[in-house]
């Protein structure tokens, strides 16, 4: 039996994807599916830079997309970032953004374990 983890939007995450064009909306959502059920999406990279076990997933449909997400703990999959790509590097302040959010998930998880 497959089992499905939530999915938890962190900020304005959800917001975000959905300015996405329709065809990025649909691959991103198909590629977030595929995480929730504990598989690989099609086109990934590993973001340390964020945090570990922080993941990017690359979505190419009418332009270049991310999704930085965490999916290491067990009751949810954590969306961290969403953003349209427009230059070959990552922007500082995206980086940024999704480290804060990695940071207050990893101290708000430690303090409900108290």
């Amino acid at each position: 039996m497959i089992t499905i983890k939530p999915l938890a939007w962190l900020g304005d995450s959800l917001d975000r994807v959905r300015e996405f064009s329709p065809a990025a909306r649909q691959l991103t959502g198909f590629e977030l599916w595929e995480v929730q059920q504990g598989k690989d999406p099609t086109s990934w990279k590993p973001m340390p830079t964020v945090g570990l076990g922080v993941r990017e997933i690359r979505a190419h449909a009418d332009g270049a997309y991310r999704v930085l997400y965490v999916a290491k703990f067990v009751e949810a999959v954590y969306v961290l970032h969403a953003f349209g790509k427009k230059t070959e590097q990552t922007a500082k302040r995206d980086i940024d953004l999704a480290k804060d959010r990695f940071r207050e998930l990893v101290n708000q998880r430690k303090r409900e374990r108290r």
